[in-house]
């Protein structure tokens, strides 16, 4: 089973709705080690998303990526917007050219988007960030691919991960962005970035590939 563009679309309205619903909880989260504006930050960017793939007339799963990336990086304020307009540019150009995504392609371009949010905010795994929950969903995403999963399937060892890797957040001291100055302090808490992404890779997983 793989992913079309129709199926795109339609993940990243899932995507989106998955957002809108934890707003509060990521504004929450990003209160006690950040600046309170992750969550309206995202819930602004995917319902500008939502619009812009209103409009249609894609040519592939890339285009669909890439107009997202824009949107994104066009209206999500803070680090989100340029970490995860990067991530889906990333993603798009390494999938370009295709009319539906298998499971390799989706490991593909979640391995491109790794690459990307890691050039762009020189994040480790272990620095308490985004980078945290994605690290370990690219790993199963390669790993259940490799194994012959389908895009379903894929997608859902890449969120089980992330959400593992979410919650490992919660003890580690940051050691970048805003949460990186209240040093040991920030110990004890979520990454909101992390878990933001733990919650888009488990929207995609419902949805892509044709699941409902």
């Amino acid at each position: 089973m793989g992913c079309s563009t129709e199926d795109l679309v339609a993940a990243l309205a899932a995507a989106a709705a998955v957002v809108i619903e934890h707003r509060d909880e990521l504004v929450e989260l990003d209160r006690r080690i950040g600046d309170a504006d992750h969550g309206e930050n995202l819930r602004r960017g995917f319902t500008a998303v939502v619009s812009t793939m209103d409009g249609g007339g894609w040519s592939g799963p890339a285009s669909v990526l890439k107009a997202a990336a824009k949107t994104l990086i066009s209206t999500v304020g803070g680090a989100a917007g340029p970490l995860y307009g990067t991530a889906f540019l990333r993603a798009g150009a390494a999938v370009d050219g295709l009319a539906e995504l298998d499971a390799t392609a989706v490991a593909t371009a979640l391995r491109a988007a790794l690459d990307g949010v890691v050039a762009r905010g020189k994040a480790e795994p272990g620095d308490k960030t985004m980078v945290d929950a994605l690290t370990p969903a690219v790993l199963a995403a390669e790993s259940a691919a490799a194994e012959g999963a389908d895009v379903p399937a894929t997608l859902s060892a890449a969120a089980v991960a992330a959400a593992d890797g979410a919650a490992a957040t919660e003890p580690l001291v940051a050691r970048k962005g805003r949460a990186s100055y209240l040093g040991e302090r920030s110990a004890g808490h979520i990454d909101p970035g992390a878990r933001s992404t733990s919650l888009l890779l488990t929207a995609l997983a419902r949805h892509a590939g044709g699941a409902r």
